[in-house]
């Protein structure tokens, strides 16, 4: 009998995965698949809240997160690797899960008041809207009580989002009389924050990242841009790594501690200009990225493989899910 907490999360497919997703999220999650019983879930369907007129790209964004994972060390051999839409009991759960869900606990979610925020400053109206949109906390929470996930690995900026599931979970229970439901509780991670090389948020459409596949040249030719201490303007000058916005925090992940400790002396004492200390960081970024690299090269030299990986592991979601559906469903006392 598996006696390993249950783990569940996901991302959605919008193209090739950054430096900020690697170590914000993948490397989290490769190592909690040796103590964890894991699903990770690549969600196209909440893709579709925000993204539902722009799905050109969906089936190869699919195929690139696949890879970004397996290269990075997602393994389906310890882990449930699923595609969402092919898991379609969690869209049915989702539904007994939005009728016992009130609206004003839907609107209350960080994530559409920031969305309602953005549009009220835009002057846009609120009624544009989808009701999938509105309505993705509940199917959140549908992925996640499909499998009856103990945990869920997040940042302390989505604790509310698990919050919101709990609640759901205990509404469940306490409606139905039943104990069925877990209350999944957040698992918090403790990562380091990689802003993008122009000091914002890492980000595709921010034209500010660093892909996880990019290559030797492109790494090195993003990494010119970045951010140094706007002070120093001459090679002799001295820098102060303090105010390096961008290079000097790059250095404190990808460098060893004398490594970034030399960086810090030389930029001090003006013994290294700033195009050379971003020359040295691009080779250790290429340096730890090189066999992530080369494997994901491989698989997708080999994408029948790939997809079989997918569709094994949205079948194994499926069984499980279905068993989880099938008992709330007993619960609620639904005709079957």
């Amino acid at each position: 009998m598996n006696t390993k907490k249950r783990i569940m999360s996901g991302m959605r497919p919008t193209g090739k995965l950054h430096l900020g997703h690697y170590f914000g999220v993948l490397n989290n999650w490769v190592n909690l698949q040796d103590e964890y019983e894991c699903y990770f879930s690549i969600a196209d369907l909440h893709a579709l809240t925000t993204k539902y007129n722009q799905t050109d790209d969906m089936k190869q964004n699919v195929i690139d997160v696949l890879l970004d994972w397996l290269s990075s060390g997602i393994n389906p051999d310890k882990s449930i690797v699923y595609l969402q839409s092919l898991v379609p009991e969690t869209a049915q759960l989702h539904i007994y899960l939005s009728m016992i869900t009130p609206q004003n606990w839907v609107e209350r979610d960080p994530t559409l008041k920031d969305l309602a925020k953005i549009m009220k400053d835009k002057n846009e109206n609120m009624s544009n809207l989808s009701y999938g949109l509105f309505g993705y906390p509940v199917l959140m929470t549908a992925d996640i009580l499909n499998f009856n996930a103990d945990l869920v690995p997040v940042g302390v900026d989505q604790v509310a989002h698990v919050e919101l599931s709990r609640d759901i979970a205990r509404r469940f229970n306490n409606i139905y009389n039943t104990d069925y439901f877990i209350e999944p509780q957040p698992k918090l991670t403790n990562v380091p924050l990689l802003c993008g090389l122009d000091g914002n948020k890492m980000g595709k459409s921010f034209n500010n990242d660093i892909k996880i596949s990019d290559t030797d040249e492109i790494t090195e030719k993003k990494v010119k841009t970045g951010i140094t201490d706007t002070n120093r303007i001459r090679k002799d000058d001295k820098g102060n790594p303090d105010n390096c916005a961008v290079i000097y925090k790059y250095w404190q992940i990808f460098g060893t501690a004398d490594e970034t400790n030399e960086i810090c002396f030389a930029c001090k004492n003006a013994q290294m200009g700033c195009a050379e200390c971003k020359k040295r960081l691009a080779q250790k970024i290429n340096d730890k990225f090189a066999p992530i690299r080369e494997k994901r090269i491989k698989l997708a030299n080999n994408i029948d493989y790939v997809k079989d990986i997918l569709n094994t592991g949205s079948n194994n979601a499926r069984k499980r899910a279905k068993e989880v559906l099938d008992g709330a469903i007993d619960v609620i006392k639904m005709y079957k």
